[in-house]
């Protein structure tokens, strides 16, 4: 390094004044907000300046990680295809290509490849190119795909002719990049950002039509409310949620053209939470009304009025409901207990249901694209942080387990690492989950490097999944941890409510403590700890750097809160 002292820029203050609810704040900083204003511009070269500079030494091993990091993927893969109709829907990379290819085949999985739509020639023209959201239309003919070339999350959508392979005139602009197609194909709902970010209003597109003539279906004007749409399994409803971090309706329209009204299927109410999903003219409603963790309710689309709602499946304070899924003769209900995910399989008596079984003790689930509401399996995504991810197919005659693929992460030798379930007491006597990952020769003797990652907002929870490059450092004598503090989800409703508003300072508290222990158990030592979190991660490591300077040697933040009011 340069034997010159290095000092980081300071950026100006600028006084600018806030009122809000009749207290006046100041942010100094507000000014930074002007992205094409010089001086920011200035600013931020600058600091990437300085950071070049105090990182120069380190040019060599960023080189050899990153040589390293890429050598364990596979660059030239395919995905394992899921079956919509006659047609098996896949995507595949290739060496030296940025982005994914998506392709079909019909009649069978080794067929001949039809490309869907090839990212790297989309890209080509751009600086920058995030694909949002495919849906593929009920004949199949076409495809509604999302883009955003700016970075700005407001994205386009377009539509692709796959008979032809033209893309269909009319772009949609300002959306939050989903869309469902009505059951004729001729057209799509889809959601309009405001100014603000927010999707609150819900438009017809017919795909002949210019933008300018989609009709409005839903406009919701509480700032609070952020919309999402869905289609039921069965194709046959498309529902409208919206939704505040505490409240939220659901509205429903037929998949079938024309369009008629959206109906209502019980109005908000302060507090109530609740989410719909049909199966033929049944609805079936996860609800938060005297069930904190939420339970499963039952009417027809006829009446949906919740005093006609009927519970098939009872709250239970020890497990949070995270979604069900309605198959033609099974339901799949996912629960979170005890930290982990499970997945329950029942027929619509919910009479003889089963939790399914999962291979280790720790690990993390998401649901697969289940096009078919008659098969004969439910496929789900499955990873822990020593497995790489993984497609399995339960199925629904026996519950085995078939796993399908698992990715191929090129010279990873598993039985290398070990992965340690923990439990630390926190301030209040709270005990506080802890995951810890190493290699299978870590000392504990208090000389290795620790690297403790956290979150704990907004209900969140952090799952214990695999990520390849982790295993760098841990090769290079590391422990890598994983806090699930509260203020996110891992044990229920009420490990939320535990680290939120008035009680946010038990997020803070918590991973503190989980450093504390890891230092405790001669994993590591203070000044050879780094934590990391983000967005509202970067808010706890705010927080805990000034509540405890000592606790660590380096801070990792990623786009953090740390000004919340401004």
């Amino acid at each position: 390094m340069t034997t010159m002292p290095l000092s980081p820029p300071t950026a100006a203050k600028k006084s600018h004044l806030t009122t809000i609810h009749g207290i006046t704040i100041t942010d100094d900083y507000f000014w930074l907000r002007e992205r094409e204003n010089p001086e920011v511009l200035a600013h931020l070269h600058a600091e990437n300046t300085y950071t070049q500079q105090v990182m120069a030494h380190t040019q060599e091993l960023q080189e050899e990680l990153y040589k390293e990091m890429r050598a364990k993927i596979k660059e030239t893969d395919m995905t394992f295809p899921d079956k919509m109709g006659d047609y098996y829907y896949y995507s595949r990379t290739e060496q030296g290509q940025q982005y994914p290819i998506y392709c079909r085949s019909f009649g069978a999985p080794d067929a001949a490849e039809e490309i869907v739509l090839d990212v790297n020639q989309l890209a080509a023209e751009y600086a920058y190119f995030f694909l949002g959201t495919l849906k593929i239309s009920p004949c199949q003919n076409y495809l509604a795909y999302s883009y955003d070339v700016d970075g700005s999350e407001y994205f386009h959508i377009s539509v692709k002719n796959l008979i032809d392979g033209t893309i269909l005139e009319h772009t949609i602009k300002d959306t939050h990049g989903t869309a469902e197609w009505l059951s004729d194909s001729n057209g799509f709902i889809y959601t309009l950002l405001d100014e603000q970010f927010r999707p609150y209003k819900v438009l017809f597109h017919e795909i002949a039509a210019p933008q300018s003539e989609d009709r409005v279906l839903f406009h919701d004007t509480d700032e609070a409310f952020f919309i999402d749409v869905h289609k039921s399994k069965d194709s046959k409803y498309i529902f409208v949620q919206t939704a505040s971090s505490t409240t939220s309706e659901v509205w429903y329209i037929s998949a079938q053209a024309p369009l008629d009204e959206l109906r209502c299927i019980t109005p908000r109410n302060h507090g109530h939470e609740y989410y719909a999903e049909s199966k033929d003219n049944t609805l079936f409603i996860m609800s938060n009304d005297n069930a904190k963790n939420f339970r499963i309710m039952q009417t027809t689309i006829e009446n949906t009025s919740i005093n006609s709602w009927q519970e098939v499946w009872a709250h239970n304070e020890h497990q949070r409901l995270q979604w069900i899924e309605l198959f033609d003769e099974k339901m799949v209900i996912c629960y979170r207990r005890a930290g982990l995910q499970r997945l329950y399989i029942t027929d619509y008596s919910f009479g003889n249901g089963i939790e399914i079984p999962m291979p280790e003790q720790t690990f993390s689930l998401s649901a697969g694209r289940n096009f078919d509401s008659s098969s004969p399996f439910y496929r789900c995504h499955y990873t822990s942080p020593i497995t790489p991810a993984s497609v399995i197919d339960i199925s629904f005659d026996d519950y085995a387990l078939h796993t399908r693929k698992t990715t191929e992460v090129q010279g990873y030798v598993p039985e290398n690492y070990c992965v340690e379930s923990h439990t630390v007491t926190a301030e209040d006597g709270t005990e506080i989950p802890l995951t810890v990952l190493m290699h299978k020769d870590f000392v504990r003797d208090g000389s290795h490097p620790c690297l403790l990652y956290g979150y704990g907002s907004y209900g969140i929870s952090m799952p214990d999944r695999f990520s390849s490059n982790i295993f760098s450092l841990l090769d290079r004598g590391f422990c890598y941890a994983l806090a699930h503090i509260r203020g996110g989800g891992e044990h229920g409703e009420q490990w939320h409510d535990q680290g939120k508003m008035l009680e946010k300072i038990n997020t803070f508290t918590d991973f503190i403590a989980c450093a504390d222990y890891l230092t405790k158990n001669l994993c590591t030592q203070p000044k050879k700890m780094v934590i990391e979190g983000g967005s509202a991660g970067g808010l706890l490591m705010g927080a805990v750097t000034n509540l405890r300077p000592d606790l660590c040697k380096a801070v990792v933040a990623h786009v953090p809160f740390v000004d919340v009011i401004n």
